[in-house]
C-alpha cells in the first residue's frame, strides 16, 4: 500500500488513496492509531484517507486524529491534501475537497505554498467566562469558543501573557484542563495567543484528539484570528500567526457581515512531501487482510 507523509508547518500527516474503494471504511480509525504511533510505525499527528466524492467535490478527504478519532476537518491537513491531489492528477490547481465539516476549496500558489478556504464559523461565543480545576484548584478564565463547519470543528481562544516563556508543563496542564472542560459539547481544541505586534499573533495548540501540542494547527489559526477580528485586534488581513512549526497567514474576506457571522476564512502556508513510499507496517497489513 503506497503513503505518502506529509507535513504543513510541521502538523504532519500520512496519506493513502482509496479511490478505489478497495479498503473497508471501518478499518480507518485503528489504521490511523497504528500508523501514527510514533517510534512503532511512520508517525504523525493525524491520517488522511483520500475517497471519491460523494456530492460536487473533486474528491473526499476523510481525517483522523492520532488516536482514531475522527476529526471534522483539519486545515493544515487541507492544505496537504490540496497538493497531494494536484501531484497525483484528481484536480487542476483550484480543487474542491469535501470534508466531514462541509466542502473546502484549495489553491496551488506555488510548488510549496497552498491556499485553503476554510468552513465559515457556525458558532462564536466571544469573553465568555468559564472555571476549570488544575492543581487541584479552580480557575476562572475568559476565552472565545469557535465553531467552524456544520458538524462545527471546536476551538477554544485563550489569551495568554508571555506566551513564548510560559512554563511548559503549566501550559500543558490548563490546555488540557480547558480541552476537557464539560461546557464544550464535544471537548475542544485549545489555542493560547499572545498578540505580539500589529497583526502579528504567537500561537500554541492543544489538540484534540493528540492530546498534546502540535508545530501548528490551521482550523485554530482561523479560529484565533477571526475571534481577534471580531474584536477588532486585529485587521483580519494578512495576519501573521508564529508557531513551532513556521508561519500561517490569516486573510478573512467578509469581516463585518450585518448581523451575520463573519465568513470567507483563508489560510496560506507552506507544505512539505517528506516521503512516498510502500507501507509494509504487520501491524497495519493484519488489519486488512
Amino acid at each position: 500500500m503506497q503513503f505518502w507523509k506529509m507535513n504543513g508547518a510541521g502538523n504532519d500527516f500520512v496519506i493513502i488513496n482509496n479511490m478505489d474503494g478497495n479498503l473497508p471504511p471501518e478499518v480507518y480509525s485503528d489504521m490511523a492509531r497504528t500508523v501514527c504511533e510514533r517510534h512503532l510505525s511512520v508517525g504523525a499527528d493525524g491520517f488522511m484517507v483520500v475517497e471519491q466524492p460523494r456530492k460536487d467535490g473533486d474528491y473526499r478527504m476523510c481525517f483522523f486524529n492520532s488516536d482514531g478519532s475522527i476529526g471534522e476537518m483539519c486545515g493544515n491537513g487541507a492544505r496537504c491534501i490540496g497538493r497531494y491531489g494536484h501531484e497525483n492528477g484528481l484536480a487542476g490547481e483550484t480543487q474542491r475537497i469535501e470534508t466531514t465539516a462541509g466542502l473546502v476549496i484549495s489553491r496551488r500558489l506555488s510548488a510549496e505554498q497552498y491556499k485553503v478556504r476554510l468552513n465559515d464559523p457556525t458558532t462564536m461565543d466571544l469573553d465568555r467566562s468559564i472555571t476549570i480545576r488544575t492543581g487541584g484548584e479552580d480557575r476562572s478564565i475568559t476565552c472565545d469558543y469557535v465553531e467552524l463547519g456544520d458538524p462545527g470543528l471546536p476551538h477554544a481562544v485563550v489569551p495568554i501573557k508571555g506566551l513564548a516563556d510560559y512554563p511548559e508543563q503549566e501550559l500543558f496542564e490548563l490546555g488540557r484542563a480547558i480541552r476537557w472542560y464539560s461546557g464544550f459539547p464535544k471537548g475542544a481544541n485549545v489555542n493560547f495567543y499572545e498578540i505580539i505586534g500589529p497583526d502579528h499573533v504567537l500561537e500554541k495548540t492543544f489538540e484534540r484528539g493528540v492530546e498534546g501540542f502540535t508545530y501548528a494547527c490551521g482550523t485554530g489559526t482561523g479560529s484565533v484570528v477571526a475571534a481577534l477580528t471580531a474584536k477588532g485586534l486585529v485587521s483580519g488581513e494578512h495576519v501573521a500567526v508564529d508557531m513551532r512549526g513556521g508561519t500561517l497567514f490569516i486573510d478573512i474576506g467578509n469581516k463585518a457581515p450585518a448581523g451575520g457571522l463573519l465568513s470567507d476564512v483563508f489560510l496560506t502556508g507552506p507544505t512539505n512531501i517528506v516521503a512516498v513510499g510502500e507501507l509494509r507496517d504487520q501491524n497495519v497489513t493484519g488489519l486488512i487482510g
